[in-house]
């Protein structure tokens, strides 16, 4: 049976990736993950919860990152990071994979250059219209990098580059309600709220801010995280009855719910990562982006751009938000919704909806490759 090796921070296009990797047979699947969302946190990671569900052996791998200020994490994560190499080593030798396929993040650094020493096929994808300084790295070490926009074809080297888009998750696509979603029907607007699967504190706190006001005009999905669940859950337990049945707040939105969340919601607010991005894209919502001000190449900023040059999507710095801010801009948008739909189509052209299949397909070429 041939193995191939999954790692990355980046859960949502490797999930899909896996599922059209089960389409094909004959392969054991493994995951090399993070245990733990946060550093100094002992909150699961989405994916050390995830991918064991489906049948797949999670490897949790202990690292650390290259960090762009100092904080009391800095030098035990610069540590870590020699830990998470020689944990990689030993699993890999133990496994001895075909293949090794990455989805970004500083968690797939060590697991990239083990791999490359071990002479084990990688294959890397980029999700971002720019490229992280992870994908950076393991591209000097990866037989093949794909990447999931046109834009990023001039980053890395001709002969090793592929344009396959960045899959989306099929679940995204289908529209079944949760049994468990207590939000009463209603001719309310509906609006998901998502800070990514560890939540943001500062959206989470702005929705807070405004959420009696909020709940007058709308319906409201709230998706946590799972450090800020408890403190929130505290907040609903605070408003009039007939507001709370408009608002239903949980840590994780599982992956079986997410198509009805997307595909339901009249406005989606959120952070500006690449798999948000493609994903609202793709199904040509109406979006307030929110992007992390402080990562690298402020990608997400320019992941958000794309969308808002298609017309389908406003931008609120991070510098601005607050609950009023957020208040206002949702009241203009919901009010211009057709405007936004209207722009559905050129949203949609942005994005591939074969690239889990093209991803594959360039691992199967790499197979071939080695063996010639």
């Amino acid at each position: 049976m041939k193995k191939i090796v999954l790692t990355g921070g980046h859960l949502a296009p490797a999930l899909a990736v896996i599922e059209e990797l089960k389409k094909e047979g004959g392969l054991k699947i493994y995951y090399f993950g993070r245990k733990y969302s946060l550093e100094g946190e002992k909150v699961l990671s989405a994916e050390s919860k995830i991918i064991p569900s489906m049948g797949i052996e999670f490897i949790p791998i202990t690292t650390g990152r290259l960090q762009r200020k100092f904080t009391r994490y800095t030098v035990p994560s610069l540590l870590k990071v020699p830990l998470g190499f020689f944990q990689s080593l030993y699993y890999l030798l133990r496994i001895k994979p075909k293949l090794v396929c990455s989805f970004g993040g500083y968690i797939s650094v060590p697991v990239v250059i083990a791999s490359w020493l071990l002479g084990i096929p990688i294959l890397t994808h980029e999700q971002t219209s720019v490229f992280g300084l992870a994908s950076k790295i393991n591209s000097f070490f990866a037989s093949k990098i794909a990447v999931s926009f046109s834009e990023s074809l001039r980053y890395f080297p001709k002969d090793k580059v592929v344009l396959t888009g960045n899959p989306i998750r099929p679940e995204v696509f289908q529209i079944k309600k949760p049994s468990h979603f207590t939000l009463r029907p209603s001719c309310l607007p509906l609006i998901y709220i998502t800070g990514g699967n560890q939540g943001s504190h500062v959206i989470n706190m702005a929705v807070v801010e405004i959420l009696p006001k909020l709940l007058k005009h709308y319906r409201v999905i709230h998706q946590t995280g799972e450090r800020d669940y408890p403190q929130i859950t505290n907040y609903k337990l605070e408003i009039a009855e007939k507001l709370r049945e408009r608002y239903f707040i949980s840590p994780f939105i599982d992956p079986h719910d997410i198509g009805w969340v997307l595909n339901k919601a009249d406005l989606i607010i959120s952070r500006a990562g690449a798999n948000i991005v493609c994903e609202v894209a793709a199904l040509g919502k109406p979006a307030l982006f929110i992007p992390i001000p402080w990562v690298y190449q402020n990608e997400q900023e320019k992941n958000a751009q794309m969308l808002v040059k298609a017309g389908t999507a406003e931008i609120l710095p991070q510098e601005k938000l607050n609950g009023e801010v957020l208040l206002t801009k949702i009241s203009q948008m919901t009010k211009n919704l057709l405007k936004y739909k209207r722009n559905a189509k050129r949203a949609q052209e942005i994005v591939r909806l074969d690239s889990a299949s093209r991803i594959v397909a360039e691992l199967n070429d790499l197979v071939k490759t080695e063996k010639t």
